[in-house]
C-alpha cells in the first residue's frame, strides 16, 4: 500500500499564469497578424448598473465596424502590458518569486499572421526564442498554451472560425511549426485553452460569429468537435516531435452543486457536472462519452463526424488534465435549468459563500472537491494552471500594494490543494492567474487586477507601465520555497 503523502511533492512546479493577448501588446510589431482578440472593443461593464463579466462577444455587424472606423474604438487587449518589450523585466521579476513554471501562450497570429501561410513568421518565432530562453536562465519551465482565446482573424472572417473543418489542418500545421522550434526548450503543453468556453462565448473560444449561425449549441459542439479531432493530431505530433513531451487539455472547471437534497436538483447537479466534464471525457479517455449521445438527440444537434476522426481521438490523448478553477455553480431543477448548465455565470448564488467584487463566488473548498473528482475519473495527473482573485488595488504613494483579501484567498485554495494531495490526488503544479497585472478576458479592463505584481496602468491606457511588487508577491515568494508548507 502506498505511503499517505504529507504535502505537495520534491518536483511540485509553482509558478503563475499568463495569456499572449492579454499581455503582450505590440499587435502589429514583428510581422503579427491580427487576432479575434484584437476586436475585443472596450465595452463599459457596468452599462446595465450590474456588473457583466463577459462583455468579449462580437457580432458580425461590430466586426465589420471595428475594422472600418478602428479609431472610433479602445481595443485594450492590442496594448496588454507591453509584455512583448518587458519580457526580460517581468521573467526577471517571476524568478525572484522562485517561479519553477510560467505558463504563458503562443499567439497563432505572430506565427501565421492569417493562419494561411505556408511558411511561419520568422520574427514571430524569435520572439518566443527569447523568452523561452529568458526563462531557462533562471531554471522556469514554459507551460505552453497553443491557443488562448485568439486566432487570427482572418480565418474567422474567411470560415467562420471552427465552424469549418478546413481549421484543424491549419492548426496542425501552426502546432508542428512550433513543436519543431521548440522541441528543446518547452517540455509542458496545452492544446487548447479552456475549451468549454465554446458552450459561453463562440466567438471568444472558437473565433464564430454567433449571428451568422442558425443553431448555437449546434456550431458550438460542432466548433469542439473539430477542436478535439486538432488536439488529438497535435498529441499524436508532440510525441513524434517531442518524445519527451508532457501535453495535456484544459477546462474551466465549475463544480455544480444541488441546490437541495431534492432528487430532481441533485440529477440537474450530475447533467452540468457532465457538460463540464464531456471536455476532457473526449480528450484524456479518447472517445464520446454515452451520456452526449442522448443530450445531443434532446438538443437536436448533429455532428459532422468523419469516418477516421474515432481513430484520431483514440491515437490523441493527453497526458494530464489542467484546470482553472475560480467558482462553484449551484444547480436546481427549474425551467431554465438546461440553459444554465455549462455556463460560466450562473444566477444561482450560493447563501453559503462570499462574492468577489465582480461577484464571484469564493470556494476553496470546492477546489479540492474538484481535484478529487477529476482525479477519481481520470486517473491522470492534474494541474491547476489558473486560480486567483480579481479585485481592485491601491497603490500608495510610496510604491506599494497592501492586497491582504488576495493572500488569504490563495492561502485558502493552496490549503484545499494540499489537502486534495493527502487524499491521494497526483497534482502536477499551480500556476495562479494572472501572476502579473494583465488585461481581464472577460471585461478588458485592466482595473479588475489578479496579479502578484501591480502594473501601472488604467483601462484606458494610462499609466507609466512601471511594475510593483505587491505583499502578496513576497508572500508567494515564502510559499515556493517552502513547498507550500509556510502560508502564514
Amino acid at each position: 500500500m502506498k505511503n499517505v503523502k504529507k504535502g505537495f511533492s520534491d518536483d511540485f512546479l509553482w509558478g503563475g499564469a499568463t495569456a499572449a493577448n492579454q499581455i503582450e501588446g505590440a499587435y502589429l510589431e514583428g510581422g503579427k497578424g491580427l487576432s479575434t482578440s484584437d476586436f475585443a472593443a472596450y465595452k463599459d461593464p457596468y452599462e446595465k448598473g450590474k456588473v457583466n463579466n463577459f462583455t468579449f462577444d462580437v457580432s458580425s455587424a461590430e466586426l465589420t465596424r471595428y475594422k472600418e472606423q478602428p479609431d472610433e474604438f479602445d481595443f485594450p487587449k492590442r496594448r496588454g502590458i507591453d509584455f512583448y518589450h518587458r519580457y526580460e523585466e517581468d521573467i526577471a521579476l517571476f524568478a525572484e518569486m522562485g517561479f519553477k513554471v510560467f505558463r504563458l501562450s503562443i499567439s497563432w497570429a505572430r506565427i501565421f499572421p492569417t493562419g494561411l501561410e505556408d511558411k511561419p513568421n520568422e520574427e514571430g518565432l524569435a520572439f518566443y526564442d527569447n523568452v523561452f530562453d529568458e526563462c531557462a536562465k533562471y531554471g522556469i519551465e514554459p507551460l505552453v498554451t497553443m491557443s488562448h482565446y485568439e486566432m487570427p482573424i482572418t480565418l474567422t472572417e474567411k470560415y467562420n472560425g471552427w465552424m469549418s473543418r478546413e481549421l484543424v489542418l491549419l492548426f496542425e500545421k501552426y502546432a508542428r511549426a512550433i513543436l519543431e522550434r521548440y522541441k528543446n526548450k518547452v517540455k509542458y503543453w496545452i492544446t487548447f485553452n479552456e475549451m468549454n468556453m465554446n458552450l459561453n462565448s463562440l466567438y471568444t473560444g472558437a473565433g464564430i460569429l454567433e449571428d451568422l449561425v442558425d443553431h448555437k449549441l449546434q456550431a458550438a459542439y460542432q466548433a469542439s468537435h473539430h477542436q478535439f479531432i486538432a488536439s488529438a493530431l497535435t498529441v499524436k505530433a508532440a510525441k513524434e516531435i517531442i518524445p519527451h513531451a508532457q501535453i495535456g487539455c484544459m477546462i474551466n472547471q465549475i463544480e455544480a452543486y444541488a441546490k437541495t437534497t431534492k432528487p430532481e436538483d441533485q440529477l440537474q447537479a450530475v447533467k452540468s457536472n457532465q457538460l463540464n466534464m464531456f471536455y476532457p471525457d473526449v480528450q484524456a479517455r479518447g472517445e464520446y462519452p454515452t451520456y452526449m449521445v442522448k443530450y445531443f438527440a434532446d438538443n437536436d444537434i448533429k455532428l459532422d463526424i468523419e469516418e477516421q476522426d474515432e481513430q484520431i481521438l483514440k491515437e490523441g490523448i493527453v497526458d494530464f488534465v489542467a484546470i482553472s478553477y475560480y467558482m462553484s455553480h449551484v444547480a436546481e431543477a427549474r425551467e431554465d435549468a438546461a440553459e444554465l448548465a455549462g455556463t460560466f455565470d450562473s444566477p444561482i448564488k450560493n447563501e453559503h459563500l462570499e462574492l468577489s467584487q465582480w461577484d464571484w463566488p469564493i470556494d476553496p473548498m470546492g477546489l479540492r472537491i474538484s481535484l478529487i473528482k477529476l482525479y477519481d475519473r481520470y486517473q491522470k495527473p492534474l494541474f491547476v494552471c489558473e486560480n486567483g482573485l480579481g479585485a481592485r488595488d491601491t497603490l500608495t504613494p510610496d510604491g506599494e500594494i497592501h492586497d491582504d483579501y488576495r493572500i488569504d484567498y490563495l492561502k485558502q485554495h493552496i490549503e484545499q490543494m494540499k489537502e486534495a494531495v493527502k487524499e491521494g490526488v497526483d497534482l502536477m503544479g499551480y500556476t495562479p492567474w494572472g501572476c502579473i497585472d494583465l488585461i481581464s478576458c472577460g471585461t478588458s479592463q485592466m482595473s479588475k487586477r489578479y496579479g502578484l505584481i501591480y502594473v501601472d496602468q488604467d483601462d484606458r491606457g494610462n499609466g507609466t507601465l512601471n511594475r510593483y511588487k505587491k505583499d502578496s508577491f513576497y508572500w508567494y515568494k515564502k510559499v515556493i520555497a517552502t513547498n507550500g508548507e509556510d502560508l502564514s
